[in-house]
């Protein structure tokens, strides 16, 4: 599989790097078969990594993950740690050590580090020649027959030559679901009719450019005393006053709208020291590096992430528009991330009084970049197969399921995950959508295109609603679906069969099953209560 070939061939082409693509490539490789994962940007992870978003996990995450192979991937991050950088001795010393000590999870760490823990998981199978990763790569176009994806052309995006890509399966693992409509895969994006779905939540009326606010995060830390103000950005006076009907001041306040009850709240920077473990501030909910953490002269100041509400770029959607749309809407998210930094430079109310914190700087280097911003926005949506089974907000919510006291049971279950149902402001001025829901199973069917034989999805374009995608598409959650992704790809090749027969087909399934369980994958939850806001982690700090 050389990539000086003008055609390479696999067992499997994984399109993504994200979170479920690369669980679903080491799944495909621990069973011995030929990978090829495509990606655009430089750097594998997606939200964990290239959108810059710390692990936003479910509160019994220490104790009970999805599957062994996401454990290992939050071993090894605390062990590079350990290994690679200078630790304080107490700090050495925590089992569960958390390099950020951020509020919104128990494993708040820098990027990069999680950039070079992925690239070591996947070292050893590009060694023994199973795995090639093409990085720097982009799909121009799929070719298809009937029911089946038979090819791929991607462009080597540094060399700009074209390579084709052939394999008998394909999982898409994009952020925003790309390759679905390359590929001609039935889908849909943004809000679902009530009359279609029955949702509590969903719209009287469909609107697919409903769709959640995305979020161009940044990294920053704080030198009291030093000036690392920014130029002002483009349309700063116009973005210091938008304002969202809902909202209740200003997006550019400490004052928001809380996201449960909608009621006034403030969020400041800062209501004490920086360096202190935790407080209720924006710098402790995704801070990244704890200086405490390291030892003396080690780190200037904490770092922290900012993916704030603040930062929520509502005005344009980003899925299902021309290319030129969906730029134009993403340099606008980029500006507006920027002149909220410039805002708390120069004009914020500060914690003592004054007026701006201009010892804010930027932190590109822990990003990847040279501007301070992520290498990517964080999209929490995209689009969605047309699935056997659409997972419904009746399965999951806790107010939509009277009577009961936990998730809908699947019979077909490949995997567990835990969020709360959780949308951001949308692109047509809707105010949030944060309700309780189970800690849930990841049924098949919702795995399955209603009419493609060999594409998967394998992270938040599975088959859900635009409501239950608010609670599938955390970190955890979208690496279960991954991995579940991959080893279908593999099962299916081994039986010579469709995926889709796995499911219609008991005994197929119960040996899948158990496949998944062999490689320490959960199919059920214990007996836990529901994600309340006192019981997710970090509700009360950050969201995501």
């Amino acid at each position: 599989m050389s990539v000086l070939d003008k055609e390479l061939t696999a067992d499997l082409v994984v399109v993504g790097g994200g979170l479920g693509g690369i669980a679903a490539t080491l799944a495909a490789c621990r069973l011995g078969r030929r990978v090829l994962l495509v990606e655009e940007l430089d750097w594998l992870g997606g939200q964990l990594t290239a959108q810059g978003v710390p692990p936003d996990e479910h509160p019994w995450i220490e104790v009970l993950t999805g599957s062994q192979s996401y454990a290992e991937l939050r071993q090894a991050i605390r062990t590079y740690y350990r290994d690679h950088l200078p630790l304080s001795a107490a700090a050495r010393a925590q089992v569960r050590l958390n390099p950020g000590q951020g509020n919104v999870g128990t494993l708040c760490h820098e990027p990069w580090v999680a950039v070079r823990v992925i690239d070591q998981m996947l070292a050893p199978h590009e060694a023994a020649g199973l795995l090639t990763v093409l990085r720097r790569h982009r799909v121009l176009r799929a070719e298809t027959a009937g029911d089946r994806v038979q090819a791929l052309t991607v462009l080597d995006l540094e060399q700009d030559r074209p390579l084709m890509l052939r394999a008998p399966l394909f999982i898409d693992a994009t952020e925003i679901g790309d390759l679905l409509e390359q590929a001609g895969v039935e889908h849909v994006f943004g809000a679902e009719a009530q009359s279609r779905t029955q949702e509590p939540h969903a719209l009287r009326e469909a609107d697919p450019f409903d769709q959640q606010a995305i979020t161009w995060c940044l990294a920053c830390d704080y030198l009291p005393g030093e000036d690392h103000r920014i130029a002002k950005p483009a349309g700063y006076e116009r973005l210091r006053t938008l304002q969202l009907d809902c909202w209740p001041g200003p997006q550019f306040s400490w004052t928001l709208s809380d996201f449960v009850t909608h009621q006034p709240r403030e969020r400041p920077l800062f209501v004490g020291p920086t360096d202190t473990e935790s407080l209720y501030d924006l710098w402790h909910a995704r801070r990244i590096a704890y200086r405490q953490h390291f030892e003396p002269g080690a780190y200037a100041s904490d770092i922290t992430l900012a993916n704030w509400p603040q930062m929520d770029y509502w005005e344009q959607p980003v899925v299902g528009v021309s290319p030129q749309e969906q730029a134009a809407a993403l340099e606008e998210s980029r500006q507006l991330s920027l002149a909220w930094f410039y805002w708390m430079q120069t004009e914020a109310p500060r914690h003592d009084g004054g007026q701006g914190y201009a010892g804010l700087r930027l932190r590109g280097d822990v990003l990847g970049t040279t501007d301070g911003l992520a290498k990517q926005a964080y999209y929490r949506e995209g689009r969605r197969i047309e699935a056997e089974f659409t997972v419904l907000e009746q399965h999951i919510g806790v107010a939509a399921r009277p009577g009961r006291d936990g998730a809908e049971v699947f019979a077909d279950s490949v995997g567990i995950g835990a969020y709360r149902i959780d949308l951001h402001p949308s692109t047509r001025g809707r105010n949030t959508v944060d309700i309780d829901s189970y800690p849930f199973q990841i049924p098949l069917g919702a795995l399955l295109p209603v009419r493609v034989d060999n594409l998967l999805p394998a992270c938040k374009n599975l088959g859900t609603t635009r409501i239950t995608n608010g609670a599938y598409r955390e970190h955890a959650t979208e690496w279960s679906i991954g991995e579940a992704a991959g080893l279908l790809a593999v099962f299916a090749l081994e039986q010579g069969e469709p995926p889709r027969a796995v499911r219609a087909k008991p005994e197929l399934l119960a040996d899948y099953q158990r496949l998944l369980q062999r490689q320490g994958v959960l199919l059920a939850w214990p007996r836990f209560g529901p994600l309340t806001p006192t019981q997710r982690v970090g509700y009360q700090h950050a969201k995501a």
